[in-house]
């Protein structure tokens, strides 16, 4: 039950590091460039799982999707090209969108591993790892969407008052 921590930890670590070094030098912090770069380690810690853990992986999806072992590899693939992108500026915002969508397109299979008690990461569980996996779901989500993806460059700029003419 380990890999929620490592996931966290891998995510939280360049905008904690940064946030520290920012606070040293007295210099101030991107939070967006942090907090990619955070998310992107993460989905590149996801590539790992997929290669190192393919066999598992086979088994969080139900024996009538064709083509398993390939589609592992492929997700995996998406997964790599996702944590490359996300450190790279241009791209960050259009990745972590792609991000949220690959976040809630995988859930079932960790739904489907749950319910059937999958020899992989927590999923011996049962359903009761999903009350530890959903609510990571959700701070992915959030993450990618608050920190990587939403447009913050409004949030500085000051309000224009109305004129009451």
């Amino acid at each position: 039950m380990v890999t929620p921590i490592i996931i966290l930890l891998l995510l939280s670590s360049p905008l904690v590091i940064a946030f520290v070094y920012s606070k040293i030098s007295d210099r101030p912090l991107n939070t967006t460039k942090y907090a990619c770069w955070g998310l992107g380690i993460a989905f590149i810690y996801f590539f790992v799982g997929h290669i190192v853990k393919t066999a598992g992986m086979v088994e969080m999806l139900p024996p009538w999707v064709p083509f398993r072992i390939e589609l592992v590899y492929l997700t995996g693939l998406l997964e790599l090209l996702i944590g490359i992108a996300l450190f790279i500026p241009r791209y960050q915002p259009l990745t972590a969108k792609i991000a949220i969508v690959v976040f809630i397109v995988f859930f079932p299979a960790n739904i489907y591993a749950a319910l059937n008690s999958i020899g992989l990461g927590g999923h011996t569980w049962g359903p009761v790892y999903l009350l530890i996996r959903a609510p990571l779901q959700i701070i992915l989500i959030a993450w990618a969407y608050f920190l990587c993806a939403k447009d913050h460059s409004n949030s500085m700029q000051p309000t224009a008052k109305a004129s009451s003419d």
